[in-house]
């Protein structure tokens, strides 16, 4: 190498110091890399544990939207109310990449004397109640990684609205 007059620069002497310094870095990067490693994996997986939620929240929403319209339009003939809310709920859940069908879902009253007994969308006494959709998925459906820290868990989402049983929907 020359310096900037054109003249050859001799090599700096290493010293014994410089050489102790390399192998502390090496020893630092082995100690802090798989600390580094951990911390971007469970990143990751909080992530997607994140977004799972704010799908099965969506998916909520859109399922309490249908417990409040007129279903009399959009139900097949061999189709209840609630099988299609539930089918619905597991055809977001998929569309949104995640697995559908190992969720589960429930359609049950909110409040009053049937509090957490299964409500019926078909029954005209179920008009203007307070109905509560929740939607379960197990974690291990979820994961990133086969993690045994979150394992067993269960994500889970619901929306409490008010039911109409057919009759043109809340705005009527």
């Amino acid at each position: 190498m020359r310096n900037l007059k054109g003249q050859r620069r001799q090599p700096k002497p290493v010293l014994a110091n410089q050489a102790h310094r390399k192998g502390s870095a090496l020893m630092e990067c082995a100690v802090m890399l798989p600390v580094l490693m951990m911390m971007v994996l469970g990143i990751l997986e909080i992530g997607s544990a994140l977004r799972a939620s704010t799908i099965l929240q969506s998916a909520c929403r859109e399922a309490g939207r249908l417990t409040a319209m007129d279903w009399r339009y959009i139900t097949h003939d061999n189709q209840t109310p609630n099988q299609k809310v539930t089918q619905d709920l597991k055809n977001f859940v998929t569309a949104a990449g995640l697995r559908g069908a190992d969720s589960t879902v429930t359609i049950t009253h909110a409040d009053g004397a049937n509090a957490g007994q299964t409500f019926d969308l078909a029954d005209t006494d179920n008009d203007l109640q307070f109905v509560k959709v929740q939607v379960t998925l197990p974690y291990s459906s979820v994961s990133v990684f086969p993690l045994t820290y979150l394992a067993g868990k269960t994500l889970k989402a619901n929306i409490v609205m008010r039911a109409t049983t057919g009759r043109g929907g809340l705005s009527n």
